[in-house]
């Protein structure tokens, strides 16, 4: 495929699969679950892991409750950043155009949730096991943006020090 082609797929693609994928898990657990309710999809994890239907109209881990108006304009905003990014990419760098895919997705996805009901989004993720007891519960969009911006940051610091060794090498053999 060619190089130009790819890379105008990868953020769609990738977004589109991380939106189709915290949309549809959230859809299972509104269908099945009423808010609050736990269950334990495998019961040999329960005591680590249960899906539990809450609602959130802050931030993460819950901050700022009720400021849902700021906070789909900061989704839109967002979103329109990492659009902008994006395409400022030279087409090789695939990684950060899946990080960026990633964000973009979460994003979406969590906005979709906010305009559909009332400023709320859907979290069913339920850890709790240590270090992560009384984690907040989250979903899959907010997955998607931790990973991103992970990913994101790991390549940038990747990126940074390849050209601090390759400064150091340059450097070296002008010595020599």
């Amino acid at each position: 495929m060619n190089e130009r082609i790819r890379a105008l797929v990868i953020l769609p693609l990738v977004a589109g699969l991380s939106v189709l994928a915290d949309q549809v898990s959230k859809y299972a657990v509104r269908s099945n679950l009423r808010h609050g309710q736990s269950i334990e999809l495998i019961p040999w994890l329960g005591s680590i892991f249960q899906v539990t239907y809450v609602t959130n109209s802050g931030a993460a881990f819950g901050l700022f409750q009720g400021w849902s108006s700021l906070f789909i304009v900061i989704a839109i905003v967002v979103i329109v950043a990492l659009v902008w990014y994006y395409l400022q990419l030279s087409d090789g760098e695939w990684l950060v155009q899946v990080a960026l895919g990633l964000q973009l997705g979460g994003a979406v996805g969590n906005l979709i949730d906010r305009l559909r009901f009332g400023g709320s989004v859907v979290d069913f993720v339920d850890l709790n096991f240590w270090p992560l007891r009384n984690w907040p519960v989250f979903n899959i969009a907010d997955s998607s943006i931790v990973v991103g911006v992970t990913v994101l940051t790991l390549v940038m610091i990747c990126e940074g020090w390849s050209e601090e060794h390759a400064e150091g090498q340059l450097a070296t053999a002008a010595d020599e």
